[in-house]
Formats: C-alpha cells, sequence, structure tokens
C-alpha cells in the first residue's frame, strides 16, 4: 500500500500538523498532492477541535513545486487541460490563504516555485538556515502565476521584480530580510521549538477573533482608505464586542481571570 501523500496528526491542544510526504521526489506538486491537501486542509478548517495549522515537509526538501512527471504530461496538454490544472493549484493557494485558522510554515530545506507559494500563503513562516528559496519558473520559459498575489504580497513588488526576473536562489536569511519568513532558525530542533512556542502564543487567544483578524487584514490590505473602508473597520468591531467571545474576554480582562478558551 501506498504512503499517503499528506501525514496529519492533530494534538490534544488543537495544532494540527500536516506533513507534505513526497520526500523521494522532494515534495514536488503533481495534481494528486494538490487535490489532496487542498481537501486535508478544507476538512481541517470545518473541524472545531482544530485551532491552527502547521505545514511541514518529510525529507530534506519543503517543496521542490512542479514535478517532473507531471510536467512531462502537462506539456502535451491543450489549453483548456493546462487551465484546469492551473485552477486546481489556485484553489490549494487560495483555501491556504484564506483558512480561518492560524496557519504556520515550518520550511527545514528548499522550497522552489509552488513551495514559495505555499510559505507565502501562510500567517507564519519560520525556516532554518539550511532552507532556500526560488522562484524558478522562468527558466523554463513559465511564470509564477498561480502563486503571484500571495508572492508579491509576501516581498513586495520591487523584490519580485528581482526574483521573479532573475530566478536566483536566495536563501533564508534573504528570506527573512524580504519578509516571506518571520524567523531563522539554527536547525530543525530549534524550528520545532519556536513552531511550540509560536502555537502556544496563538492559542492563547480568541479562536474566532483570530478568524475576524485574517479576514480583517486581508480586507484592509487590498482596498482603499475611504468611507466604505473606515465604516466596514467599525462594523467588524462593533460585532465582535457584541458577539459571545468578545463578552467573555473584556470580561475574563476585567475580572483578572483566564477566558474560557484557555482552558480548552
Amino acid at each position: 500500500m501506498p504512503e499517503p501523500t499528506i501525514l496529519t496528526r492533530i494534538d490534544d491542544r488543537g495544532a494540527a500538523t500536516l506533513t507534505m510526504n513526497r520526500p523521494e521526489l522532494h515534495n514536488a506538486f503533481d495534481d494528486v498532492l494538490i487535490a489532496d491537501l487542498t481537501a486535508v486542509l478544507k476538512r481541517l478548517d470545518a473541524d472545531p477541535a482544530v485551532h491552527l495549522v502547521m505545514l511541514a515537509a518529510a525529507g530534506k526538501s519543503f517543496s521542490a513545486g512542479a514535478d517532473l512527471n507531471w510536467m512531462r504530461r502537462m506539456a502535451d496538454y491543450s489549453r483548456e487541460q493546462n487551465l484546469a490544472d492551473a485552477e486546481g493549484l489556485a484553489e490549494l493557494m487560495r483555501t491556504l490563504d484564506t483558512l480561518s485558522k492560524p496557519t504556520i510554515a515550518l520550511v527545514q530545506g528548499a522550497a522552489y516555485g509552488g513551495g514559495v507559494g505555499l510559505v507565502a500563503c501562510c500567517d507564519i513562516a519560520v525556516a532554518t538556515k539550511r532552507a532556500s528559496f526560488c522562484l524558478s519558473e522562468v527558466k523554463l520559459g513559465l511564470i509564477p502565476a498561480v502563486i503571484s498575489p500571495y508572492v508579491v504580497a509576501a516581498i513586495t513588488p520591487r523584490a519580485a521584480r528581482r526574483y521573479f526576473l532573475s530566478a536566483e536562489v536566495f536563501d533564508a536569511v534573504e528570506a527573512h530580510r524580504l519578509g516571506l519568513v518571520h524567523e531563522c532558525v539554527a536547525d530543525e530542533t530549534e524550528l520545532a521549538t519556536v513552531a511550540d512556542r509560536i502555537c502556544a502564543q496563538l492559542l492563547k487567544n480568541g479562536p474566532t477573533a483570530l478568524g475576524a483578524a485574517k479576514k480583517l487584514i486581508a480586507r484592509v490590505s487590498r482596498g482603499i482608505l475611504d468611507d466604505e473602508m473606515i465604516a466596514d473597520t467599525a462594523a467588524r468591531i462593533a460585532d465582535i464586542r457584541a458577539g459571545s467571545e468578545g463578552r467573555e474576554g473584556l470580561s475574563a480582562f476585567l475580572d483578572k481571570r483566564a477566558p474560557a478558551w484557555i482552558t480548552r
């Protein structure tokens, strides 16, 4: 029986770890892995027992991007087949980017092409110093189209001009400078330690508020500061203040006790 492409573990805190499990192929994408990862993410998003999701990878690479055999098949695809294929990858990226729960990328090795897209779609990213990154599509006469909204938002258009066009490999220190990753750590042992620390911090916070904060970021970062946005942000805070979680959080603060969600 073949090994599953995605390994899923949920601990007693409700922290889920998804591990891409194609180490012999450097966790490269094909249509099967894309469909599997999308399905697992959607299932975890709908599971009230899951409070955050970590994305990791088995082996020495995080993800090498597109699988070579998949690319060979795509070479003979019609435009309509290519469009359907691209839409599958686009759905994976959108699912990860818009997940209602916090997401953390744990990058232990090389992330190329679509692998960089996965990192950019996560809310928080931590990488070891062994990790490397490359937007290598132009070397193949292609472009990083589907991942571009997320990568450009993460590294800025100015940096994208360099790395989309040059296809240079850059290290974790440069990824940190660009804003693609939030922390750069020595090795996988420290990666696990930092992941645990970040999880513990996130789990102190209201789960409804976390999802609402993600939606708020998406709204204000992609919109114009006008009367509509000002009204929208006022409505968002009014709604959450009036909700049960907001009332509990404020009461707990005033009573100098832990809020109810801490005891989960």
